[in-house]
């Protein structure tokens, strides 16, 4: 049944039905204090600008979370591939519950957005150990159903968390949502401590590379600044986005230069030159953008294209967040029992991307139409990523699976991160909109936009277009990712 046995390594006894049901659930609940803590803070953050009197920064209580878990996820990888998967996963719950009581008790905007930087690092390194727990308890050719499951923790923290911190922050304070993750998270602690003793040993002497994931670290910080910030909060055209882009540029160049000149790099260069890596990663971050995108942008259309409130809006977005989870599914079945598991991903990818097409070619379509268009855009990017995810585990050493795991999440990441980015600036560019420093946001300008009688609906067909256009590319990479045999039989 595990990995370490079919490949004969080790002596530790297998795990049973049981072991693995107990360490899953244990991650489910890890999985979903991270997901949720992506989306319950915003329904809360007027009330928390009210509370602490400080709008003008209200935008880096989300940043900060983005830009700290974005960039600690391979540093996780790597140094559960050192000191083990239990013990880096207790980390990464400690440092996010620490952050959350600093945050809960934060009298300041500065203090806020402290404790969500040391929460991010936490929540940051917990994905990546989920994802790489799994690959250590369970074969390849089984994996995808347990990373299909794992999926159901985020879209149900994608559903809950937005409707959530709204009624925390309007029926008791808003301190409450960042307390509510110290009990839940000391029980996922104590869960993960008790169940994941069973599991194999992980731990192997390696040295970390401290000046190459400084290197990365720096480079994907001032990208993400760029990403977060332009267009927003400071024009595009600017030198502090200027001076950003130049030092990720910069910081990339020197990591690229040091990881030939070093023994053993932060990111191996086998597992970077690895075909399925590059193009498994390609994939997944392309469906993820496409996601996240929609996701973001969707409630602004249906409120000012189909006229639908705050709240109608939020229910007409459920069927993309939803259906993601049986297409997920769809595939990790596909993985256990057929050959040629692809055909689950090129199917969905390819529905998917004629959805997106559907709405880029028109825009302004009855309600219903797009509700149906955008749960097959859900349903089709959903298949990519078990199939993504378990072709690049189960293509590395498995010396390699915790950096290789990491390293995708980070990609993935940084990718959808540039995704939302093209689309917003697209947005803004289409409704005439260059905003100074410190200007209103995209939500504010399209809501003007509409009141005044701009057409948003043509608006939003090049937002679609931009979509289209990294749907095409993951449909291309789920096409050209190779097929390789998966370890060990299905159940």
């Amino acid at each position: 049944m595990s990995p370490l046995q079919e490949r004969g390594g080790g002596a530790a006894p297998p795990l049973s039905r049981k072991d693995i049901r107990r360490i899953f659930y244990a991650l489910m609940m890890g999985g979903f204090l991270s997901a949720v803590n992506q989306t319950i803070v915003a329904s809360a953050l007027p009330t928390i600008g009210r509370e602490l009197d400080d709008f003008q920064n209200l935008s880096w209580v989300i940043i900060a979370y983005l830009l700290s878990s974005t960039v600690v996820a391979p540093l996780y990888g790597k140094l559960s591939d050192i000191h083990g998967r239990r013990v880096m996963m207790l980390v990464a719950l400690g440092l996010f519950i620490a952050g959350s009581a600093l945050s809960a008790v934060a009298s300041s905007m500065a203090v806020l957005i402290a404790g969500r930087v040391l929460q991010g690092i936490g929540g940051g390194g917990i994905t990546p150990m989920v994802q790489t727990t799994v690959a250590d308890m369970v074969a390849p050719r089984e994996r995808g159903r347990y990373q299909a499951y794992m999926g159901t923790a985020w879209i149900a923290a994608g559903v809950v968390g937005p409707v959530l911190g709204g009624v925390i922050a309007d029926k008791w304070h808003w301190s409450w949502i960042f307390w509510l993750n110290v009990p839940l998270g000391l029980c996922a602690a104590w869960l993960s401590s008790t169940a994941m003793k069973r599991l194999p040993p992980q731990g192997r002497s390696h040295r970390l590379d401290i000046i190459g994931a400084s290197l990365m670290i720096l480079a994907a910080v001032a990208l993400l600044l760029v990403l977060t910030s332009g267009g927003t909060r400071v024009p595009w055209i600017s030198s502090t986005i200027l001076v950003l882009l130049l030092l990720s540029i910069v910081f990339t160049l020197g990591f690229s230069w040091w990881l030939h000149r070093v023994d053993e790099p932060f990111l191996p260069l086998g597992v970077l030159a690895n075909p399925v890596m590059r193009v498994g990663t390609t994939a997944t971050s392309c469906a993820l953008g496409v996601m996240t995108g929609f996701m973001i942008y969707m409630p602004l259309y249906y409120q000012v294209v189909h006229k639908l409130s705050a709240t109608q809006s939020g229910l007409a977005l459920v069927p993309v967040i939803v259906l993601t989870t049986p297409g997920s599914m769809l595939s990790g079945r596909a993985m256990m029992h057929l050959p040629h598991y692809k055909i689950s991903p090129t199917i969905g990818m390819t529905l998917a991307t004629i959805a997106v097409a559907a709405l880029a070619c028109w825009p302004e379509m009855q309600l219903g139409w797009v509700i149906f268009i955008t749960g097959v855009i859900g349903l089709g990017v959903g298949s990519v990523f078990p199939i993504a995810t378990v072709s690049i585990q189960n293509a590395v050493e498995r010396r390699d699976v915790g950096t290789a795991t990491g390293a995708m999440n980070f990609f993935r990441a940084l990718a959808s991160a540039l995704v939302v980015a093209i689309m917003g600036a697209i947005l803004l560019a289409g409704l005439g909109v260059t905003p100074e420093r410190g200007g209103i946001g995209v939500e504010l300008t399209v809501t003007q936009a509409g009141a005044s009688g701009v057409a948003v609906g043509q608006v939003f067909r090049y937002v679609f277009v931009a979509a289209l256009a990294v749907s095409i590319i993951g449909l291309v990479a789920v096409i050209l990712l190779e097929e390789r045999p998966l370890h060990g039989p299905a159940a």
